[in-house]
């Protein structure tokens, strides 16, 4: 229940949702269905903690070798960081890069 307040308090303080970001739910049911989880996180941070089955690919990383990581650029991605900006960059990024299903997990892995 604390975790459901901490979440909502979070999105009305915070930046607001953006469609291209989706909820822990979301995330989960994107999962199932066979979508990429990138941690766009330093390896410290990964090492430290991260979304199972996920792949650390630091945001500043992210560039055109990331096409050898994720081939089909119609392929499901979701992106993750510890609070939602550096994800947001690689959002953006992989946008650009042609990539057409990309989604940002609002507000982090602090959500996981």
């Amino acid at each position: 229940m604390f975790d459901k307040i901490g979440y909502k308090l979070k999105k009305v303080l915070f930046r607001c949702m953006e469609d291209y970001d989706i909820t822990l739910e979301e995330l989960k049911e994107k999962q199932l269905n066979g979508a990429e989880i990138i941690d766009v996180r330093n390896a410290r941070e990964y090492n430290e903690n991260h979304i199972e089955e996920s792949i650390n690919v630091p945001e500043y990383e992210i560039n055109e070798n990331f096409e050898k990581i994720v081939k089909d650029k119609n392929k499901p991605i979701v992106v993750y960081c510890a609070s939602g900006y550096r994800s947001t960059k690689a959002y953006k990024k992989l946008k650009k890069m042609g990539y057409t299903e990309v989604y940002n997990l609002y507000g982090g892995i602090e959500n996981y």
